[in-house]
């Protein structure tokens, strides 16, 4: 099972940390968020790994290497300019089949296994895995009809989905990606919904940790303690 790790960004938001190290390589405990990342999905299955890499690849290249001391095959892509979360999957070459893609920032017990299956058995083309969240609007809230006010709602929380920046993919996505230009995820998004392929999402109550700014960082690393038996079972608490 093949998977692609997202790991090119400069990590602005994670200012000074990134100044010294790519984000995945700050660590979360005592190893890598990486290298977390890395056991997890051999602990699944997955086993050829290609890391899309741009700001200090070399450290990550010299760091895991070609994964064999891990039980994995890794292999590199290394972008000259910048291109995106997804940008990258059109030059790396052609998957031979459904592929996991993950953000290199991303802490989880999600089970990679039974999301590739969901994805599989669904038939779309893209699947994401999704998370429904809260979101509170500090302001006050009016509901209406037409031009007249019918209730007032101070600072309500409303319910989303949100992208857990998990995702299975069918090869065929690349033909929707252009080359050498920066392309994100919601870029590939709409442009799969506007030509009618199928989009799904796959609901989970996993923990999930986006490490994108300095106090989640302080959290992940406050919550891998608690949590490492559920992320890396077999290893030492």
């Amino acid at each position: 099972m093949e998977v692609v790790i997202m790991t090119g960004g400069k990590g602005m938001r994670m200012a000074p940390y990134t100044k010294v190290l790519p984000k995945g390589l700050l660590p979360v405990g005592e190893q890598p968020i990486l290298e977390i990342i890395v056991k997890q999905l051999r602990n699944y299955g997955f086993t050829s790994i290609t890391m899309a890499c741009g700001y200090l690849s070399g450290l990550i290249q010299t760091y895991f290497g070609d994964g064999s001391s891990r039980g994995v095959s890794i292999s590199y892509y290394v972008e000259n300019e910048p291109l995106g979360t997804v940008g990258p999957i059109k030059l790396i070459g052609r998957r031979p089949g459904p592929f996991l893609l993950i953000n290199c920032d991303v802490l989880t017990t999600l089970d990679f296994a039974r999301f590739r299956d969901f994805h599989i058995k669904g038939g779309s083309i893209l699947t994401i895995a999704s998370q429904k969240k809260g979101i509170p609007i500090e302001l006050g809230v009016l509901e209406t009809q037409d031009e007249y006010v019918t209730n007032f709602v101070e600072k309500p929380t409303r319910s989303a989905y949100v992208s857990m920046g998990i995702y299975m993919m069918n090869p065929e996505v690349a033909e929707y990606i252009p080359s050498h230009q920066y392309f994100d995820i919601p870029d590939l998004i709409h442009a799969l919904l506007a030509a009618n392929e199928k989009v799904r999402h796959f609901e989970n109550n996993d923990f999930w940790l986006d490490i994108g700014r300095p106090s989640d960082y302080t959290l992940a690393n406050e919550q891998f303690g608690k949590l490492k038996s559920l992320l890396l079972p077999g290893e030492p608490v």
